[in-house]
C-alpha cells in the first residue's frame, strides 16, 4: 500500500465571479522511501495540491471532492484538532516556497524550530533546543547559530533551516514546495544534494513540487506533470524524458537548454494556461496544442494507464 494516494482530488478557490478551479480530479500516489515529482508551469496547481493535503488552504480555498489517503487513512475526515496534532508536521509536513519569507523575523530561528517540536512532542524547551542543534548538524549549519535570527542567515542557511524546520518532528512525508527558489545555482546544488542525503538516511517520502524539469529529473523516482488543475501525465522520470506521450510534457521538454547537443533557439509553448475560473471545454491544453482535433476541443480526455505504471490523458495517445 502507498504511503499517500491522492483520488479525484477536487479543490477549488471560491471568489465572486465564481469558482476557481485550482486542482479539478487529480489522482496520484507516493510511495514509502520515494521523491515524486509535481511538474508545471506556474499557476497549474502544484502548490495548491501540496496545500491540500496538509490542510493549509487559505479561508478561500475548499477541497470539494476526493479522498487523501495517508498510510491507510483518509485524513480529510479526520478531524481538524486530531490533524493538527497527530498528522500536520508529526507525520507530514512542509518546506515553503521563499525561505527569505517564512521565516518569523523577530524570533530566533532555532527558538522557531523548538516551537514546532514542543507543540508537538512533549518534551522540555532544553530537549527541543538539545534536538534543534542536532538538526542543524545534519542540514550543515553550525549548531551555535541557533540563537541568530533570520535576517543574520544567508539565503542557502535560511532554506537549510526550513528544512531543519520541516524535519522537525522526523515526519514521514515532507512536501518541498520550490526548495531552490530565488537561490544562485551553486546552492541550488547543495540544497539537492542535501534532500538526497537526507531521503536516503532517514528513508523519507518526498514530494518536490518545482517548475524545473532539471531537478526533477536529478531527484526524483517519478513525476506527475500538472496543467490548468489536473494531472495530464505521469510516469517514472526515465519514460518521461525518453518518451513523453503528452503534447505538454513534450513542449516542457524541448524548452529546456542542452549543453551538449546542437545549438538551436528553444522551442518555447505558445500562449498561456488557461483562466481556471472558466476553463476551456474538452482538453484544457488544446488552445495552446500543435495536434488539437476537434474531439480535443469537444471531449475532455480520459486519463488512462497507456503502459505499465506510465499514465496520460490525451486523445492522440488513446
Amino acid at each position: 500500500m502507498p504511503l499517500l494516494e491522492v483520488k479525484n482530488l477536487r479543490t477549488y478557490y471560491i471568489t465572486r465571479a465564481g469558482p476557481v478551479r485550482a486542482v479539478d480530479g487529480v489522482s496520484f500516489f507516493v510511495e514509502k522511501g520515494e521523491v515524486f515529482g509535481l511538474a508545471g508551469e506556474s499557476g497549474c496547481g502544484k502548490t495548491t495540491a501540496g496545500l491540500s493535503i496538509l490542510r493549509l488552504l487559505p479561508r478561500y480555498g475548499r477541497i470539494v471532492g476526493g479522498e487523501i489517503i495517508f498510510d491507510g487513512v483518509n485524513i480529510l475526515e479526520v478531524r481538524e484538532s486530531v490533524f493538527r496534532r497527530k498528522y500536520r508536521w508529526k507525520r507530514i509536513s512542509m518546506v515553503f516556497q521563499g525561505a527569505m519569507n517564512a521565516l518569523n523575523p523577530v524570533f530566533r530561528v532555532g527558538e522557531q524550530i523548538a516551537e514546532a517540536i514542543m507543540l508537538h512532542e512533549n518534551v522540555s524547551k532544553e530537549e527541543a533546543m538539545k534536538r534543534v542543534k542536532a538538526l542543524f548538524e545534519k542540514v550543515g549549519i553550525e549548531p551555535s547559530r541557533v540563537d541568530n535570527y533570520p535576517h543574520e542567515f544567508s539565503g542557502g542557511m535560511r532554506q537549510r533551516a526550513m528544512i531543519a524546520l520541516a524535519l522537525a518532528c522526523n515526519p514521514e512525508l515532507v512536501i518541498a514546495d520550490e526548495p531552490t527558489t530565488a537561490l544562485d545555482v551553486v546552492i541550488q546544488g547543495q540544497i539537492l544534494d542535501l534532500l538526497r542525503k537526507l531521503r536516503e538516511e532517514l528513508d523519507l517520502s518526498v514530494i518536490l513540487i518545482t517548475h524545473d524539469l532539471s531537478t526533477i529529473a536529478e531527484l526524483c523516482n517519478r513525476v506527475g506533470i500538472m496543467y490548468a488543475g489536473k494531472l495530464v501525465e505521469c510516469a517514472d522520470v526515465r519514460s518521461i524524458f525518453k518518451d513523453p506521450l503528452h503534447p505538454y510534457t513534450q513542449g516542457l521538454i524541448n524548452a529546456i537548454p542542452s549543453i551538449t547537443g546542437p545549438k538551436t533557439r528553444l522551442r518555447s509553448i505558445p500562449g498561456a494556461p488557461p483562466d481556471l475560473l472558466n476553463p476551456p471545454r474538452g482538453c484544457r491544453f488544446h488552445p495552446r496544442c500543435p495536434y488539437a482535433t476537434e474531439k480535443c476541443r469537444r471531449e475532455e480526455p480520459a486519463y488512462i494507464e497507456v503502459r505499465r505504471g506510465h499514465w496520460v490523458a490525451c486523445h492522440m495517445v488513446a
